[in-house]
């Protein structure tokens, strides 16, 4: 009876954790038409959890702080979507401009990437 039990629990153990949260982004990176400078930019990306346990998006990290990022509070049920807005603020940028936004996760690879990409036209 007890190997029954043991071998129960076990099986269980092993089965969750095979579960994971998939991150899924089907256009990861956006570029904005021309822009002048001393706009501010918006973009939402659409995240979905292709997993099968709750996806959480922690915090994330860019270069400067001309980029920033909303993340959603919560978990992120499996199969469900969320929305992700990225600012970026062209005063000060000129010419071609390429950030990269890290998402810290609870996926396999942990961190998660998303971008956005603009020519910024300076002022005269």
């Amino acid at each position: 009876m007890r190997f029954i039990l043991f071998l129960i629990l076990s099986l269980n153990s092993v089965l969750g954790m095979s579960q994971e949260a998939e991150f899924f982004c089907k256009k990861s990176t956006f570029k904005f038409p021309k822009t002048k400078e001393g706009i501010v930019l918006e973009h939402v990306f659409t995240i979905k959890n292709t997993g099968d346990a709750p996806l959480k998006l922690i915090s994330y990290d860019v270069e400067c702080d001309c980029t920033k990022a909303y993340l959603p509070e919560g978990e992120i049920k499996p199969g469900e979507s969320v929305e992700v807005k990225v600012t970026f603020d062209t005063e000060g940028k000129a010419y071609f401009q390429d950030r990269e936004i890290r998402i810290t996760t609870n996926t396999k690879k942990k961190i998660e990437k998303i971008g956005i990409k603009v020519n910024v036209i300076p002022h005269d």
